[in-house]
Order: structure tokens, then sequence, then C-alpha cells
């Protein structure tokens, strides 16, 4: 059965369908060797090219969302490749049967924790598109006298670059001296928003980790630089948060075996 080329591409992992179709409009995408238009569908027999490179596609029964929580540590950089050499959170990825893994969001190299991947290039999209409004929860450790005044501020909103910036909500979780723990909520992730809402208070961000994406938490036993997949019900629940159907990985028992080395197993 046919379906139209953004969607295919997209189900490819190649990215989100409103990406594609920028692609399409722009004459990147062929198909069967004519340059595709905007609307026009196919099936996994046609010859699909995308700036020239044929696209393997894998029929609907075949494709499937797989989502992987990984623990950045730090001194990674969230891009696939780096110009200057420095390691990057792709590096120790697993290899995926079909499409590419899309990072759900970003994280600057000085902050660690919780950063999904996925193979479902439109879920990708969703999850990041403010829109949505999907929480990411982050454990900060800012350095700095913290008044009631101050959060106060933090929680209303402060305009910063231009844009109005605020957590969705600010809790003390204990420290020493002019150390303080705190865990913060943000509905979007615009760069480095974190940092710089408590540098507008006169404080300075000493330790950042991201704890919580949506409904999926950094599972507290995953350590740093390790990835583990999420399970069926997770992804669903990911799923459901942007009101989007998937079919998820099933995974099965010799390949949760090789998982489960990958990440409590020093290499």
């Amino acid at each position: 059965m046919s379906e139209k080329l953004q969607k295919i591409l997209a189900n490819a992992g190649l990215g989100s369908r409103r990406e594609i179709e920028k692609w399409i409009e722009g004459g990147r995408v062929s198909v069967n060797g004519s340059i595709a238009k905007l609307g026009e569908r196919a099936t996994d027999k046609d010859t699909i090219r995308v700036d020239g490179r044929v696209i393997t596609i894998k029929s609907s029964e075949e494709t499937y969302t797989r989502v992987l929580a990984y623990n950045k540590p730090l001194g990674e950089v969230s891009t696939k490749k780096d110009p200057e050499g420095r390691p990057t959170v792709f590096d120790n990825l697993p290899k995926t049967s079909f499409g590419r893994w899309i990072s759900i969001g970003r994280l600057d190299i000085n902050t660690t924790g919780l950063l999904l991947f996925t193979n479902n290039g439109e879920l990708a999209h969703r999850l990041m598109h403010p829109s949505y409004q999907v929480e990411r929860k982050y454990a900060v450790r800012v350095h700095g006298e913290v008044t009631p005044e101050m959060i106060n501020n933090l929680k209303k909103g402060v305009l910063i670059e231009g844009d109005m910036c605020q957590f969705t909500y600010v809790q003390e979780k204990g420290g020493e001296g002019t150390n303080t723990w705190y865990e913060v909520g943000l509905a979007e992730g615009k760069n480095r928003e974190v940092r710089k809402l408590w540098e507008s208070q006169g404080v300075e961000v000493s330790r950042l980790m991201r704890v919580q994406y949506g409904p999926i938490n950094l599972p507290q036993r995953l350590s740093r630089g390790r990835w583990i997949d999420l399970d069926e019900q997770e992804i669903r629940d990911l799923a459901k948060l942007v009101e989007l159907e998937v079919t998820p990985r099933r995974a099965q028992p010799e390949v949760k075996k090789r998982q489960q080395k990958n990440v409590w197993k020093k290499r």
C-alpha cells in the first residue's frame, strides 16, 4: 500500500515529516529517478533517493519505534561529528536496524544526565516542539545566596535575549554553605536556558544534570556513558504525550541480554 513520501522517510528515521517536506520542496528527494513533488506517494518497492543516495525502505510490518535512554557524561558534545575532535553522545550508541539515531533535544558539554534517542523522526520532532510543552526536569547546584524573591522571579518569568523564560517549578533539595541543590522544571528546551535563568539572578550554576524528560526518569543504576532501551510501555507513554501512534520494538531475550551486558558491565 502506498503512503505519502514524507511519512515513509520519517518512519525510516531520516527526520520529522516537516523537515522532509522541506527536502521535497527543495528538490532533494527523487522517486524512481524523477524529482518528487510534495504530496507524492510511494511504496517500499520504489527507488527513493535523498541527495542522490538510495534510501533502504522497509515495509510497515518491518518497521518499529525504538527509544534509548543515555546517561551523558561531562565532556561529550551533542552532535554526530565535532570539528575539534571531541567525543560525542553518538559514539557509544548501538547500531540501528534501519534509519538513524535522532537526539531528542540536546545537552551542552558541561551538562550531564538523561538524553533520549529514537529512530522515529516524527516522535523526536514532536517531543522537542514547544507546542507540546513536554516538561524537562533538572537537578542543579547553585553557588550563591538565593532569596524567595529570586525564586519568584524564576517562576514568574525573566526576559533573556528577547525571549521570556521561566521554570515551571523550583524546589530546594538541600546543600552546604553557599552551595544549594534545586530541582527545576522547564516546558521548553532553549539553549542553556537553565544556566541563563539562574545567572539572570546573579548566582552561578556549578553542577547541572537532567533527571527526567516527559514521563521518563534517568535510571538510577545507569552509569555515565551507558544506554538502555526503553520498554514498550515507556515508548507508548512518550508517544501518547505528543498524540502519536507508534509501533514499539518488541525486545527479544537474546537482544535484551546483549543490552544488559552493555549497560551494567565495563568494557
